[in-house]
């Protein structure tokens, strides 16, 4: 029977990193996929070239571009501004909000809307660490539970990033809490294909000034066995604690 599954993410390019091979192999089994995406991404490290240009709409355009690419049937951008990853949070930008500033149930109730509007059978959200500590990450976490719990989802699933790359990419000022064991495995090894192509999607991800390529470049053009073995499995904790495959 055809599911429902809405991805609620902090930034765009989260939804290809940490998602994309659950997504697209739900979408080529012919269910619903659907994207949220809380921020504008403004604060995405890139290179001056994209920087000038107006990151936002430069990563609105890619969002839509990486949703393309996983088979995504419909994207929503909340709209809130980028609330950066330094210890200090910048001002609010005009017209905008930081995301992480932003009332939890205020953003929870938009989230619900679009859940019920769906009748979304589950919800993929953060954990409590927003996986690594990233203020947006968090809020997701908090906005997620309390949206799926107003809207009554009949499942959440919490992205599960494991201990040593969440202490490898945490801010210093940053502690992080202990997190839910991983209770859903997927194995999305024969749609790498498409997650490879939707993290490319975001071009001013790949970029920057420096002379060393970024991470997320690097990633994606590993030999496919390596690129295999580091992300052909997504990894996800289920807070009622059942292990039910999510795409059988």
């Amino acid at each position: 029977m055809p599911l429902t599954l809405l991805a609620f993410h902090a930034h765009p390019d989260d939804e290809a990193i940490l998602t994309g091979g659950t997504l697209a192999r739900a979408a080529a089994a012919g269910h619903r996929v659907v994207l949220v995406t809380a921020t504008d991404g403004a604060l995405g490290l890139t290179s001056t070239r994209y920087a000038a240009s107006g990151l936002a709409g430069v990563r609105a355009a890619e969002l839509r571009d990486s949703a393309r690419q996983l088979g995504i049937a419909r994207v929503e951008q909340l709209g809130y501004a980028d609330s950066g990853l330094g210890p200090v949070m910048a001002p609010d930008p005009a017209g905008q909000v930081r995301f992480a500033r932003v009332p939890s149930a205020e953003a929870a109730e938009r989230l619900a809307a679009i859940l019920r509007e769906e009748s979304a059978d589950v919800l993929l959200t953060y954990d409590p660490n927003g996986g690594y500590g990233h203020p947006d990450h968090v809020q997701v976490h908090r906005v997620g539970a309390l949206a799926a719990r107003s809207a009554q989802t009949p499942r959440v699933l919490e992205v599960a990033v494991s201990a040593r790359v969440a202490r490898v990419m945490k801010p210093r000022h940053v502690r992080l809490a202990p997190v839910l064991p991983v209770t859903v495995v997927v194995d999305v090894r024969d749609h790498l294909d498409a997650k490879v192509a939707a993290m490319r999607a975001h071009r001013s991800q790949l970029t920057s000034d420096g002379r060393l390529p970024r991470n997320i470049d690097m990633l994606t053009r590993l030999p496919r066995p390596v690129l295999s073995r580091l992300l052909g499995w997504e990894r996800f904790a289920d807070p009622s604690g059942s292990s039910e495959p999510l795409c059988p």
